[in-house]
């Protein structure tokens, strides 16, 4: 047995060899604790405080924290942790809640041993991390905070009053799906599908991919089923996931004509940080993968729910059904590529990739028209990952941001600062400009503002998505369409300390709420394309992996 402190009192583990992380949530049952990339140790959603230090636990063996103290949120001491609560929540610096607990022990762990510790000295400590909806930005305003330690005597600083059902609407409007916010949420409460699958569940799990195209089947006997995790990994084959050298790939040639612009994409993951899960029982409902936030429209399709109930059906038991992250990668619907021309009068062609077991594109036609109503669009098959128009604002933030990109042509602008406005598909309006040193600037108006601090942490979180993907996002694809970047690292999704800072202002107005985040998506994403001198393939800085 191994026998070691957890948040304050003796545990005992079997000596199986098992990864810390498997040992806290599968054996002891602590949840606050996540799984985003295990074993990967790239994505920080795992990571604990061992005698004081943090640790990644998806990659340390449990034994070797024999007779050592581990950490979770639930053992912080109460005051600390009710501080850097506190701080999330007032700057807005958690939303599906997914990733905060790792980044929350992390600082509280650097705050104790270096309480000075500067912006950049955090941002470094955040390279361990990955988040996907808050933009960094507001994580480093929460640490600011939470880091400025009262004198002696002196109460700390109360966080900022929030309506949290207005805050819980506005993310709604936002996501667009539930999406609760306030202190549990921050302490990795979110309700998560995999926190609440009952003791004792059979666990199911993708087989490994096999043959040159890596293509597996999506019915149930494509699945392993066991009693646990370990053993149902260890039955799947599953091989770690890989960060290729493989360049990346632009699918679709350009039609074509002559053109005042043109650009080509390439395929991009939505990098949701929860991987798909579901559980059910049999004859019961099962549990949502979307739990606590939308996963920019990745899951909305996902299979793992009505994978959950037929294995419960056939098994007459519980079971649990997880995506690692490899396969999320591999089966998760990617960006549609795009390569389109448009003429100075704004008429032109967008082609858009459509793979093989692809859903439906029905719509993107008109999502085009309602942003350039006179550029057509062509799907063209080609072999890749699935692909899907769920992604946020797949089809039509592409097609408002060359309409935008065109109009700043025709009045003879281009080049960083250049200020671009775009109104989105439910109202919502942006204006932005990315300055020379990357800066951006964004005004959102969005009707009622209902909660200040979620429409601008939501504002800040598209505005860094937006730079990632005209910078530096893509997933390799080889020439049979198997994508090759398997870790959550290799998506090129900008790190705390490369993304750049961001100035929001929200404006309101006496309508009801609409969606501002998407607004701001696309005109952040046409202002970082006009500052790179509208470079014609994405991404435009992508180090040492263009394409060939």
């Amino acid at each position: 047995m191994i026998v070691f402190e957890l948040d304050g009192r003796p545990v005992e583990v079997d000596d199986d060899g098992v990864s810390l992380l498997d040992a806290l949530r599968e054996e002891l049952g602590v949840h606050a604790v996540k799984d985003g990339c295990s074993p990967q140790g790239q994505c920080g959603c795992c990571t604990v405080i061992v005698d004081g230090a943090a640790r990644v636990s998806c990659v340390t063996p449990v034994r070797r924290v024999a007779g050592r103290s581990v950490v979770t949120t639930e053992g912080l001491d109460p005051a600390l942790r009710d501080r850097w609560t506190d701080a999330f929540v007032a700057a807005g610096a958690s939303q599906c809640g997914f990733c905060t607990p790792g980044i929350l022990l992390r600082l509280a762990s650097l705050g104790e041993r270096r309480p000075g510790a500067t912006d950049d000295e955090v941002r470094t400590a955040l390279l361990a991390h990955l988040c996907r909806c808050t933009g960094w930005q507001t994580v480093v305003e929460a640490a600011r905070s939470a880091l400025a330690t009262p004198a002696a005597g002196e109460p700390p600083a109360p966080s900022a009053t929030r309506d949290p059902l207005l805050a819980s609407w506005r993310a709604q409007v936002e996501g667009p799906a539930f999406q609760a916010v306030g202190p549990e949420v921050v302490r990795g409460g979110g309700g998560f599908a995999d926190d609440t699958a009952p003791v004792g569940s059979l666990v199911a799990m993708p087989r490994a991919a096999t043959g040159p195209g890596g293509d597996r089947r999506d019915d149930l006997d494509d699945l392993v089923v066991a009693a646990t995790l370990p053993a149902a990994r260890a039955a799947s084959g599953r091989v770690q996931g890989r960060n290729s050298t493989a360049p990346l790939r632009h699918p679709l040639e350009l039609p074509g004509g002559e053109w005042a612009l043109t650009l080509r994409t390439t395929w991009v993951e939505p990098a949701y940080l929860e991987p798909d899960a579901s559980w059910c029982l049999p004859g019961g409902r099962p549990a949502p993968p979307l739990a606590n936030g939308g996963a920019f429209g990745g899951k909305r399709r996902s299979p793992v729910p009505a994978t959950a109930r037929a294995l419960a059906d056939r098994h007459g038991r519980p079971v649990r059904v997880l995506w690692s992250r490899e396969d999320v990668t591999r089966r998760g619907p990617k960006r549609p590529p795009i390569a389109a021309g448009l003429r100075a009068d704004g008429t032109g062609v967008l082609r858009v990739a459509r793979t093989p077991g692809s859903g439906s594109l029905d719509g993107l036609a008109e999502r085009v028209a309602g942003a350039a109503p006179g550029v057509s669009v062509e799907e063209v098959t080609v072999p890749g990952p699935p692909v899907a128009l769920d992604l946020r604002g797949a089809g039509w933030a592409e097609a408002a941001v060359l309409q935008a990109a065109l109009g700043a042509l025709a009045g003879g602008q281009r080049g960083p600062g250049t200020p671009v406005e775009i109104e989105g598909r439910q109202g919502g309006r942006a204006r932005a400009a990315v300055g020379a040193d990357g800066s951006v600037t964004v005004e959102v108006w969005a009707g009622s503002v209902l909660d200040a601090v979620t429409l601008r942490s939501y504002c800040i979180g598209a505005a860094h998505q937006a730079l990632g993907w005209v910078w530096q996002e893509g997933v390799a694809v080889d020439d049979a369409g198997v994508v090759q970047d398997l870790t959550i690292r290799s998506f090129g999704v900008l790190s705390a300390r490369d993304t750049p800072r961001m100035e929001v202002t929200v404006h309101h107005q006496d309508t009801w709420p609409v969606n501002g985040s998407d607004a701001v998506f696309a005109a952040v994403a046409a202002a970082a394309w006009l500052a790179d001198d509208l470079a014609p393939e994405w991404p435009t800085r992508r180090r040492g992996r263009g394409a060939p």
